[in-house]
């Protein structure tokens, strides 16, 4: 069995994700059977579990938990997707949040054969971020197969999910 990552975008137009999960679908098909590794963000990642149970396949969550943020529970459909997961990790590190979402990331390359990256190609973005993983998974040597369908769009940063 293959252990596929996903790292990618959260703000994702909503026209764009039937788009990007139809060719993570089709993806995940060529690798069959399939455990996923995810951190559950909106966006990408829930896309990939999306898609990974289109296939059949199984997921573990690697949950980014920065110190001064809410449990990850309060989020009624994250508490769903955390309870289907075979396996939980969450990783807190001190500090600002982005350590914790860096770190998270990595551990789920560490973890992972392939990456899948939702990615629009844009090379800057904050620690942790899809970038970021794509360029630590490249060093590490892993396998990263780069989804973004024509068509596939962004939300502006000025859109209220990014306030």
């Amino acid at each position: 069995m293959i252990r596929i990552g996903v790292t990618g975008h959260i703000g994702l137009e909503p026209s764009s994700r039937d788009l990007i999960r139809k060719v993570m679908v089709a993806e995940l098909r060529r690798h069959r059977p399939v455990h996923g590794v995810t951190c559950l963000a909106d966006g990408a990642d829930r896309l990939f579990v999306e898609a990974i149970k289109a296939c059949r396949g199984t997921f573990e969550a690697v949950l980014p938990v920065p110190e001064i943020s809410a449990a990850p529970e309060e989020d009624p459909v994250l508490r769903d997707l955390i309870r289907r997961a075979t396996d939980v990790t969450r990783i807190t590190v001190p500090g600002a949040p982005e350590l914790s979402y860096e770190a998270a990331s990595r551990e789920v390359v560490e973890r992972s054969d392939l990456l899948i990256a939702v990615w629009d190609g844009d090379k800057m973005g904050a620690k942790g971020g899809t970038a970021d993983t794509v360029a630590y998974a490249i060093e590490r040597g892993k396998q990263v197969s780069r989804i973004w369908p024509a068509g596939a769009r962004r939300l502006s940063l000025s859109t209220p999910a990014f306030a």
